[in-house]
């Protein structure tokens, strides 16, 4: 007699096949809702009956006629195409989840999107296995990062939506340090979106979070600093700001060390000692280790903020300033774009032009 070990959607679209049966009158007699059979039937061997409703159709295919049965075994002989063209080529995932990441590091959001976007929209998150799936989520994330930098940070088209079903996936999944992971970046939104207060508490609790590696949780913890600074907590942010430093010293994380020296100048331009923030920029700008056009922008944004702030130096920080925009313009980086008109505005400056070509995209 014919028997299964596990049944999933594809064994029960065959034993339907076989028992000649409609799904709506196969649903009737197993005693299951009518979209149950008609995900199997979509899905096949992609989903997993509940174990309660295994032993049901372990029931009705013992129950079912030697001819019914002899018609499932021919059936499952049969090589499964629905899931055959389901399945993604895992590795050429991961290459190109890869070849992203490093399009993303130096902004050029063009070829990353392309190759993002040929998975993600030839692929169902339902309909997939899990480690496609895990793929999928993966590649979520790094569009929500790409969105990000970007500026385009909430909407149905944002990178609060694209980290948010990322989280959900990792969530199901079972990944809880991409889960904590993807917290950041939504604390990195947070913050983007203005809401220092909130931001601060989200980094705070993450900085203190075992779900993440030592290197993320300093960041949280540089970060918290970085949202008290913009809120004009400066005094206590310098404090925190060390701290994370130190701790990327004693990890030997040489460029996020020297992120943390160009957030502390901002913090000391907070308590108007300039001196140290100049010398803090300086460090920054001898140190920095990642010549990419995000890291280029921040660098001469602090410094051309930190310039302005002294009468005699403000005309070199209205020209520092207008090589970052420059740059944020060519490269799309419109959030940096929209801080530089900031600063510029507060100074009295004109206010920084957007190529009429739109800028380099790519």
């Amino acid at each position: 007699m014919a028997s299964v070990h596990h049944w999933t959607g594809r064994e029960a679209s065959a034993l339907r096949t076989a028992l000649r049966m409609s799904m709506r009158g196969f649903a009737e007699q197993l005693g299951i809702a009518l979209r149950t059979v008609a995900k199997w039937e979509k899905l096949g061997s992609a989903t997993h009956p509940r174990p309660d409703t295994q032993a049901i159709l372990d029931t009705a295919l013992a129950r079912a006629t030697p001819q019914a049965q002899e018609r499932f075994e021919a059936l499952l002989s049969r090589p499964d195409r629905r899931t055959e063209a389901r399945t993604p080529d895992h590795e050429t995932w991961a290459e190109d989840i890869d070849r992203a990441l490093v399009c993303l590091s130096h902004q050029n959001f063009t070829f990353a999107q392309d190759l993002l976007n040929r998975w993600l929209s030839r692929h169902d998150p339902t309909g997939i296995d899990d480690r496609s799936r895990y793929l999928y989520a993966r590649s979520l994330a790094l569009f929500g990062d790409l969105q990000r930098d970007r500026g385009t940070v909430v909407g149905p088209l944002s990178a609060h939506h694209s980290y948010n079903k990322a989280r959900r996936l990792f969530n199901e999944l079972g990944f809880s340090r991409r889960v904590a992971q993807v917290d950041l970046s939504l604390a990195v939104i947070t913050e983007m979106s203005g809401q220092l207060g909130n931001s601060a508490r989200q980094y705070e609790g993450l900085a203190a979070d075992p779900r993440l590696s030592l290197r993320d949780r300093a960041r949280a913890r540089l970060w918290v600093g970085t949202a008290l600074s913009k809120e004009g907590n400066s005094h206590y942010a310098t404090r925190v700001i060390t701290i994370a430093a130190q701790e990327f010293e004693d990890l030997g994380e040489p460029e996020d060390w020297s992120v943390a020296h160009q957030k502390l100048a901002l913090a000391h331009l907070g308590t108007g000692d300039i001196t140290r923030a100049l010398h803090c920029i300086d460090i920054a700008r001898q140190s920095s280790t990642a010549d990419t056009p995000m890291q280029r922008v921040r660098l001469d944004t602090a410094h051309g903020h930190i310039l302005l702030s002294d009468r005699g130096t403000q005309d070199d920080g209205m020209s520092v300033l207008k090589q970052a925009a420059r740059t944020a313009d060519h490269y799309g980086l419109n959030h940096q774009l929209r801080s530089i008109e900031r600063i510029r505005r507060t100074y009295g400056g004109p206010p920084a032009t957007r190529s009429t070509r739109g800028g380099r995209r790519g």
